[in-house]
């Protein structure tokens, strides 16, 4: 074999990105109309991985976008939701929560403090 016969055999052959293996979807099937040994294209995320989405900080900012306009009345609607969430797993058995609390008779004491506060500060506004 010459150099000239190696170059055309390499020339003719797989682009070098079919040797790197594509990512597998969690099922292990390639995407569909994908080509098995082919990169992803720009842009394009390969399957089983997705892009971080930061859904929780934006519900942060529009919660206390609401607590900013309606004040202690917002404290109050939510502290009362959670109060009510919390006493419903407690009843169906949840000891320990994945609050930073952790015990779950903490955080409804702690809602039930924010309630009172709420209350109070709705009185203090109206007054």
């Amino acid at each position: 074999m010459t150099a000239e016969s190696d170059a055309r055999r390499i020339a003719a052959g797989a682009p070098p990105s079919a040797s790197v293996p594509r990512a597998l979807s969690a099922s292990g099937d390639r995407p569909a109309g994908s080509e098995p040994g082919l990169l992803p294209a720009p842009g394009e995320v390969p399957a089983g991985s997705a892009p971080y989405d930061p859904l929780r900080l934006c519900v942060y900012a529009t919660i206390a976008l609401i607590g900013w306009l309606t004040g202690p009345v917002a404290l109050v609607v939510f502290a009362v939701l959670g109060l009510v969430g919390y006493g419903r797993a407690w009843r169906a058995g949840l000891r320990r929560s994945r609050c930073v609390l952790r015990d779950t008779r903490l955080v409804l004491a702690y809602l039930g403090v924010l309630v009172a506060a709420g209350v109070w500060g709705i009185w203090a506004w109206l007054t």
